[in-house]
């Protein structure tokens, strides 16, 4: 079993910066596959981009390219959602997702384990 814990999120104003750290904890003994996601009440849960554990690529979203960086830290089991220039519509629940596989980039999204999210407010 894995648990995902994530970390770092609040109030910030517009044009501001945070960054959110997932924590991985438990059973992992293979390469996998890690992905940020966010989620406004009332809509789908949209994919941001994910990270690869063996060869550190990463993948991308264009609502997000450019403004949000995924990095990781594999000694610490953590990835990272820097966000940049954050605006109004960047409001949401973030979660961090993992699946113990490579990453398809830009094709499936993980989902095998879920973290329980950390909110992002973006208001002036």
């Amino acid at each position: 079993q894995v648990q995902l814990v994530e970390s770092g999120g609040g109030s910030v104003q517009p044009g501001g910066s945070l960054r959110l750290a997932c924590v991985a904890s438990g059973h992992m003994y293979s390469r996998k596959c890690m992905g940020w996601f966010r989620q406004v009440p009332g809509k789908e849960r949209e994919g941001l981009g994910t990270i690869d554990s063996g060869d550190g690529s990463t993948y991308y979203v264009d609502s997000v390219k450019g403004r949000f960086t995924i990095s990781q830290d594999n000694a610490k089991n953590t990835v990272y959602l820097q966000m940049n220039s954050l605006k109004a519509e960047d409001t949401a629940m973030y979660y961090c997702a993992l699946v113990l596989r490579r990453c398809e980039h830009g094709t499936t999204w993980p989902s095998q384990y879920w973290g329980q999210g950390t909110q992002v407010t973006v208001s002036s």
